[in-house]
Formats: C-alpha cells, structure tokens, sequence
C-alpha cells in the first residue's frame, strides 16, 4: 500500500491543494481526474518521487517498485530497440556479468585462506540467492513480446531508436516500465501517440496483469476500459469515488447537486440572520443577540460550490457550396520509399456527405495517403479531388502553420464569418484559452495550446470537405465532445484518422483498413468494426 499524506502544494502565493491524503492500494485502477491546471500532472509526479511537495508526503515500502511515464520523454540515442527496451531488465543483467566476472576470479585465485578470497565468495553466494530466486524468464522473449503488442515489427528490434519518432520512443519507455512489472504504474497521457491496436493490448496488460495503476488521460474509452477509482482533483481538494469515469460524471452530479442545496439552505441562513442584525443594530435590548449572531456570521463557514463548465456552447461549421458527387477519388495508387513499400495499388471512392475512417497501425500509411490526397506527396496512379471541393485539412503538424505574430484573437478573428464573430470569445474559452490569454502572441503558445488553436481555427473555414488526422492528441474531453457534435452536425464530406474510439464512435459508417501494404474497405460503422477487431487482435497478440 502507499499513502499519500496531507500534501500541500503552493507557489507563487497561489495554493494548488492543501491536506490531501489517499491511499493507493494493490490492484486499485485510478483515474485521476480535474480540469486543465487543478494539479493532476504535480499530484502524480509528486508521486512518482520527481518533485516535492511543499508540505506532507508520499510513503511506500522499502522494496515497493514506483514507474513512471511522463507525457514528454527521450530515450538515448546509441541503443538498438531491442537494447534500450532490454534495460528494464538491466538489475538482472547487472547480477549476473557480476556473478560471472567474481566465479572466474575465484577459477584462478589461489590464495584460498586470505581475507579477499573469503568476500569473493560472500559476495557471490548473496548474489546467487538473489539472483536464483527470481523467476525462471527468457528475457529476450518477454522483451521481444512487449515490443510487438505496442506495435513494434521483429524488424524495427535492431534498429537504432534515432531512427523512431518521439511517438515510437514512448512506445520503447511504456514496454521497459510494464516490462519491470512495477507495484505502481503512473501513466500521464500514454495513449497520445499509439494506435489503437497498442491501446487494446495496452489496456488488457493494465487490466490483467499490472498492479496498481494511475492515469491522467484524455481517452474516455481508455479510462472507462480500465478504471475502478475516480479521484477527481478540484479547487484544491480531492474526490475519493470507488467508480470508473462514466460512473463518476453521475456521482459528481448528484455530489454538486446536494452542494447547491446546502448552499442555498446557507445563503438564506446568512440573509435572515444580516436582517436580523441590519433591524436590530443600535436597539439597547437586542444589543447581546446581534453580537452573537455578528460573531457566529464571522465564524460561519462558507459552502463552496465546485467549479464545472456549464456552458452550452453548439458549433456548427459555416455553409459553403454542396461539392460533386465524389469528392475523393483514389485509383491503383502505389507509393514507396526506396526499398519500403507504404502501400500498393490502393483504390477508393469517397462520395459527397460519407463520413470514413482511416484505421491502421502507425506506419502503415494512414497519414501517406492523406498526403497523397492534398497532393502533398508524388505518387504512382491519381488522386483526385471532385469538382466545386473546398478542403478543411488538420494535419498532425497543423500547428506549425500557425503565423507566430498574430494574437489568439486575431488569429481566429480573420477566419471568422457572420454571426459567429460574436461568439469568438466563448469558442475560445471552450477550447481553454480564457481572460488575457486571447491576447498573447502564437508564438510563446505551447506545442499543445497551438494545436488546440489550429482546431479552433478550422472549426470556422466554410469547407465542404474535412480531413482531419488525429485532431484529438492536445484536447481535453469537454474540447473534444464540441469537436465530435459538430463533425456529427457537419453535412459535408469527412476523413478522419483518430487512434480515439470514444470519439470515434457514432462518426463514421465506412472504413478504410490500412494492413500489409494494402487498404481495405469495410462497409460497417467505426462501433462494428473496432468491436470485431478487439476480439481478432487480442488473440493475435496472444497476450
């Protein structure tokens, strides 16, 4: 068990959470929840021994195993795959060349009575007993096994991990910390950069075989999936609810709805008591009761009502001219790089109002053919695009097409039409820039604030045709629910690319397979397809 005891975290004058204390127990699966800037990232890395608090602290035992993924990391860069995954086995390693390199000193020592040679064999026989108890494994396979269910190919295992994306080299940190079997795993954002295979294999690995586990994410389907304890971090305080996310909105509802309650059950305490005070202030004979009641007003504790986003804010993208009948047209299109084929005689027919997906491991030309389609990229066969087609495209680098100079307002403001206008504030707000910061410069935004920016942006060009790949990585779940009801809303033409089920269900009806250098279309929704693919891949994996 570890305990979390009275943490209080303040800077800057500004108390983040005071007192806040819970226990995390041997299997318990929590999400930990709260609004941008509650404190979640501080409370894990605090648990995870990376920062302190200002008071309190975090007890666990002596030999219990704490690993943590933060969302931004590197790997070292003069290590194979196979070898940087290999170094969650590294303690192993290191008592076994020990135990090597002291049995061959002992094989040629012959001073067999002194001091020195008597430590030697101390030492090896500590090391034996360690070393033997541990469970019999093949590392290798255990190494190799991981690599391959978080989408690894036997192929990638020798290469360089210079050679990967800061995507892949999360994937190389995840597999070294399941590979550790940890007593705690403290997981911040870990389905960002993965495919939605690596989500299912990550989310049985997490349910069937880790311990205890703690995640801050996005991914409603991944925390719901995985989840058996809620602690929702808020105004300072915490929540405690034995309940997964879907389960817990309801319990914070009811919570809230007994503080309004309470609250206006004070408030009217509160004003009869000021009236009494207000009338009877100066009249001799009531002097002692208005004291009392002014005292007891002093002291009065005041019920605060927890901070929830209740907005309606409704976005629907702004008319534009209907396209042709077939926006998208894809014919025997091939494309390679050098001796690397990405996909082969690829052919697909996209009509005016169809809502596809394009689904796929990482790698297997989901983006390629996005690039094709924008023809951003020369390919072998046509891509073409129908007539009277106006392009909404969010690409994964959409952010760096931002211009640095202008404000957030501005940046909005010149894309903006009609009505709209009018709402540009809330639209921002919706998407978590509020007060000044509508005022700051794009180019002092984080990577994710000008993700975030770049969706708001799209969300009012006047498109008939949308392509969107992986829009969801930097929104929070009420940012993504706006997105989602709008895209529903949308009657132009969809393509999108999302490693997120929960915001892919109920968006598309057609299905584009990327596997094996081929694109296979599936006449099924998103739901059908992702619940018939979790079956067959689970088995593949033989997890």
């Amino acid at each position: 068990m570890i305990s979390v005891d009275n943490l209080v975290v303040e800077f800057s004058g500004h108390t983040l959470f005071s007192d806040v204390s819970f226990t995390i127990n041997e299997n318990d699966k929590i999400a930990l929840m709260g609004k941008n800037g509650a404190g979640k990232s501080t409370m894990m890395k605090i648990i995870a021994g990376v920062q302190n608090p200002t008071k309190g602290h975090v007890r666990a035992p002596k030999d219990a195993v704490i690993a943590y993924l933060p969302q931004h990391l590197l790997t070292e860069d003069d290590t194979s795959v196979l070898e940087e995954a290999s170094k969650a086995f590294s303690h192993v390693f290191e008592m076994r060349d020990e135990m090597d390199a002291l049995n061959k000193q002992l094989e040629t020592r012959t001073d067999y009575e002194s001091d020195e040679y008597m430590k030697i064999i101390e030492r090896v026989s500590d090391l034996g007993e360690k070393y033997y108890a541990l469970e019999e494994v093949n590392y290798t396979a255990e190494v190799e096994k991981a690599l391959k269910g978080l989408g690894f190919k036997p192929e990638d295992f020798n290469k360089p991990t210079s050679e990967f994306s800061g995507g892949w080299r999360m994937r190389i940190e995840l597999a070294k910390i399941l590979l550790q079997k940890p007593d705690l795993i403290l997981l911040d954002e870990p389905t960002n950069h993965i495919d939605i295979e690596s989500v299912i294999w990550l989310e049985d690995f997490l349910v069937n075989k880790a311990k205890a586990v703690v995640v801050i994410s996005h991914d409603r389907a991944f925390v719901d999936n995985i989840t058996n304890r809620t602690i929702e971090v808020t105004m300072g305080r915490i929540y405690d609810y034995k309940a997964n996310y879907t389960h817990y909105l309801q319990l914070r509802e009811d919570r809230r709805a007994h503080q309004i309650k309470a609250y206006q059950e004070q408030q009217k305490f509160i004003a009869d008591n000021q009236a009494f005070i207000d009338r009877f202030k100066g009249t001799y004979s009531k002097t002692n009761q208005v004291a009392s009641r002014e005292r007891m007003l002093e002291k009065l504790e005041i019920i605060e009502i927890d901070e929830i986003d209740t907005s309606a804010l409704k976005l629907r993208f702004p008319k534009t001219q209907r396209s042709g009948d077939y926006p998208v047209t894809v014919k025997d299109v091939s494309k390679s790089y050098d001796d690397h084929v990405v996909f082969k005689n690829a052919n697909m027919s996209i009509a005016r109002g169809e809502k596809v997906c394009f689904v796929g491991r990482n790698g297997e030309g989901k983006s390629t053919m996005i690039k094709a389609i924008m023809g951003q990229i020369d390919v072998e066969g046509t891509c073409s695009l129908g007539h009277n087609v106006q392009v909404g495209y969010f690409a994964q680098n959409q952010a760096a097409l931002l211009d640095e100079d202008l404000t957030i307002f501005q940046t909005v403001d010149e894309v903006a039409k009609g009505d709209i206008r009018t709402q540009i504030k809330n639209i921002l707000g919706r998407f978590m820039f509020k007060g000044d910061d509508i005022d700051k410069k794009v180019g002092v935004l984080s990577g994710g604030e000008k993700t975030r920016l770049a969706m708001v942006k799209l969300l009012l060009e006047p498109v008939n045709l949308l392509i969107l790949d992986e829009p969801t990585n930097h929104l929070d779940l009420k940012s993504k629910d706006v997105l989602k009801d709008a895209l529903k809303e949308f009657d132009g033409t969809l393509i999108l690319v999302s490693h997120d089920r929960d915001f892919l269900q109920g968006l598309s009806k057609k299905v584009f397979e990327f596997k094996n250098q081929r694109v296979i279309e599936h006449f099924e929704t998103i739901d059908d397809f992702l619940e018939r693919n979790r079956i067959e891949n689970i088995k593949a994996l033989d997890l």
